[in-house]
């Protein structure tokens, strides 16, 4: 696992959308300030209803209130840096490809937010954020929560692809051996930071089977 030694100078760019699943966001936020990452934190409008609707939370609007909310949420009360910035100010400084970052991740992302991106639209901070990742040839992870996908849906992730994004789809493995939600949530968390090459979430990565163990598939 990553340390405060090892960790970057450059800030990672946290985005969370309205899609369903805000854990994916808490647990990933968690594992990033334990490791003393600094992380520029932005939620969408549409955020606000999910914590509502989901957990019956309701966010705070101002940033100072905000970032104390996120890390009450994912239990690190200091650790790391972390600011967080209004869906709606444009004039920010992840709005603009001359403040660097090592990119940025969109966890979970909606669909919404996936066609917008495609079609080169940018009505707010999140959506301006990660354009600038992508013009800028920045790392751009996206972390769709949807099921099943449409062929609108298939269209718009292939054109971020080409674009230059990566595509991590809140899918969970099984050869960990998960034994709790949270197994699968991290699973998912560690593939997508693993773009970045942050390793800080502790998972059981799959070390091939040895000669003696392996059993023979039938055809």
């Amino acid at each position: 696992m990553s340390n405060s030694s090892s960790s970057p100078s450059l800030p990672l760019i946290l985005g969370v959308t309205g899609a369903s699943g805000l854990i994916y966001a808490v647990r990933a936020l968690k594992f990033l300030l334990q490791a003393d990452y600094a992380i520029e934190l932005v939620a969408s409008k549409s955020t606000y209803m999910v914590w509502q609707a989901e957990h019956q939370i309701r966010m705070p609007v101002e940033p100072v209130q905000q970032e104390q909310f996120w890390r009450q949420q994912a239990g690190i009360e200091t650790g790391g840096k972390l600011r967080c910035h209004p869906w709606g100010d444009v004039g920010a400084n992840i709005a603009s490809g001359s403040f660097r970052t090592l990119g940025m991740v969109i966890l979970p992302c909606s669909m919404s937010t996936v066609g917008k991106l495609a079609a080169g639209l940018s009505a707010d901070l999140l959506e301006r954020a990660a354009d600038v990742q992508l013009k800028e040839g920045r790392k751009l992870v996206i972390v769709p929560r949807e099921t099943p996908f449409s062929l609108i849906h298939l269209r718009n992730l292939t054109t971020l692809a080409e674009a230059g994004a990566r595509i991590v789809p809140a899918i969970p493995a099984w050869y960990h051996h998960p034994q709790t939600i949270e197994d699968l949530v991290d699973f998912v968390i560690a593939r997508a930071l693993d773009q970045f090459n942050l390793d800080c979430v502790p998972l059981k990565r799959w070390q091939g089977r040895g000669v003696a163990e392996a059993e023979p598939i039938d055809s």
